[in-house]
């Protein structure tokens, strides 16, 4: 409605009611998420999950009203109608901007549970919006470099303990755990540096994705593999908020669990990670032909 506007209009004007629209919803939810705290009992726990999660619901449709009402972008998608809102999903996506998950949000709100991912534990400090994850159970991981890890083994252990906590509180109401199995954005220059074998993807990072499975794999009903093209380039927050992203293209599908990934032994076991990499890396080979053909079609 409002497309006409100048690049830099709609995107003070979309910046603006962002943060209106986070700051009412926030403070609604901390509301609920103060009684939660201050009564640490599960029967209150599972009357209140419920209640923090729609509030977080009700904030993505109105961003989604924001966006339809600033922005002219071009909605591709396909793969999502036979998505279930009662069930329980993990989410797989490919990873190239902040605008990811604004893009999931919008088009996979109300079609599957809330997604809730795996943060970076500096998230938790960003005004607002840190509190309100924390609110919401969103797990905040430490990421620990090969060398951290070499020396203090135990930091492994720290973020399993994290993941499977994460996972439990998961298991009281329906929830979509999200991931981008990439660990980062792509970037042509990390591209380079990672030696990935993928023409448009960085190589999967399987850990994160195993200890879910492990955690709570046999409640999930599917993992859903998404894709996301951006065809005029992957763009930044600022250039999506004003209104620079033409096109918009999603692909989802459901994918079957194997079952034998829900009770195997990661870390411990050198079979099993072995056959749960080639199970993702054939995963990846399928989206990175799917993300040419999309570029290229």
């Amino acid at each position: 409605m409002l497309s006409f506007l100048p690049s830099i209009v709609k995107g003070i004007l979309a910046s603006l009611l962002l943060a209106i629209n986070t700051l009412f919803w926030c403070a609604l939810l901390f509301i609920f998420a103060l009684v939660k705290l201050m009564l640490p009992f599960q029967a209150v726990r599972q009357a209140i999950d419920p209640v923090l999660n729609a509030i977080a619901t009700a904030w993505i449709a109105c961003n989604s009203g924001w966006m339809r009402l600033t922005q002219k972008t071009r909605w591709d998608v396909q793969g999502v109608a036979e998505l279930s809102y009662q069930g329980w999903y993990l989410v797989n996506c490919n990873h190239q901007s902040w605008v990811d998950i604004f893009v999931l949000q919008h088009v996979l709100n109300r079609r599957i549970p809330l997604l809730k991912f795996f943060l970076k534990q500096q998230l938790i400090y960003v005004p607002v919006i840190g509190l309100a994850w924390w609110a919401l159970d969103f797990p905040f991981m430490k990421r620990h470099g090969k060398a951290a890890l070499r020396k203090n083994p135990d930091l492994r252990r720290q973020d399993r303990e994290t993941t499977r906590r994460a996972c439990q509180k998961f298991a009281r109401v329906p929830t979509s755990v999200m991931n981008f199995a990439e660990g980062t954005r792509f970037t042509a220059a990390k591209h380079a540096s990672s030696g990935s074998p993928y023409t448009h993807l960085l190589k999967p990072k399987a850990g994160a994705l195993a200890l879910a499975l492990n955690a709570m794999g046999e409640q999930f009903h599917a993992m859903v593999d998404v894709t996301i093209v951006y065809p005029a380039g992957a763009p930044t927050f600022w250039q999506f908020l004003c209104g620079q992203t033409p096109t918009v293209i999603l692909r989802a599908r459901q994918l079957p669990i194997p079952s034998e990934f829900c009770n195997g032994d990661y870390e411990g076991d050198a079979e099993f990670r072995s056959q749960f990499h080639r199970w993702l890396a054939v995963i990846w080979e399928e989206k990175d032909e799917q993300i040419a053909a999309l570029l290229h079609g």
